[in-house]
């Protein structure tokens, strides 16, 4: 698979864990291609946490309005009914426990639900954001992401590198396959088709548990 090709399997993937009515914040990057692959009939409320619930897609090219950006500072739209608020207001909802589902990016996680994402050390980083906040307050956190980082596991035993939030984890979906986290550690539940159990462990850094019940990934 390329690049464009991985994105796709994850975030239809992905997708398939949202309802309808769910109220749901998703990551830079990745997990806003999410909405283009929402079954027909299951409509959600994107929240952004600068302030903003009701979230649309994208503009169009040259129908950008500088008013309105998402958390990455990316462009957006918005639907009707949609609510514009202060960042404190935004953040009493996710601390609130008003956020359904927050679906991230991950640099690396861990078979105890810990979550690196915000910083290598030594790089320049911008600061943590909303992440944190939001790994807590959301009732379920799923990450999307690459199995892999240059061919290196950034699925471990241990997260390497400083934590977001230690065991908020619910799920990860990568391309290779779906996971879930448990008190006895991470269970493979799905696995895509192009990959077999054993290439799958071998470029995860925590052994896996195999489901009894392991599955096809679903799409």
């Amino acid at each position: 698979m390329d690049k464009n090709q991985i994105r796709e399997v994850i975030a239809r993937r992905a997708a398939l864990e949202l309802k309808d009515g769910d109220v749901v914040n998703l990551g830079i990057g990745l997990p806003t291609l999410i909405p283009n692959f929402l079954a027909p009939g299951v409509k959600v409320t994107l929240q952004s946490e600068n302030g903003l619930l009701g979230m649309g897609p994208a503009p169009e090219p040259g129908k950008e309005d500088k008013n309105f950006t998402n958390a990455g500072g990316g462009f957006i739209t918005y639907f009707p009914g949609a609510a514009s608020f202060d960042t404190a207001l935004s953040f009493s909802i996710i601390r609130g426990g008003h956020v359904d589902v927050t679906i991230l990016g991950a640099l690396e996680a861990d078979e105890k639900g810990n979550l690196a994402n915000w910083m290598i050390p030594g790089k320049k980083t911008p600061g943590m954001g909303g992440a944190m906040d939001l790994i807590v307050g959301a009732k379920r956190v799923i990450l999307a992401m690459e199995h892999t980082t240059k061919g290196a596991p950034k699925i471990l035993t241990n997260c390497n590198l400083p934590l977001t939030a230690q065991g908020q984890v619910n799920m990860i979906i990568t391309e290779m396959g779906v996971m879930d986290i448990t008190p006895e550690g991470i269970v493979l539940k799905e696995i895509h088709p192009d990959f077999t159990v054993e290439e799958v462990q071998q470029v995860t850094g925590a052994k896996l548990i195999i489901s009894d019940k392991l599955i096809k990934m679903r799409s």
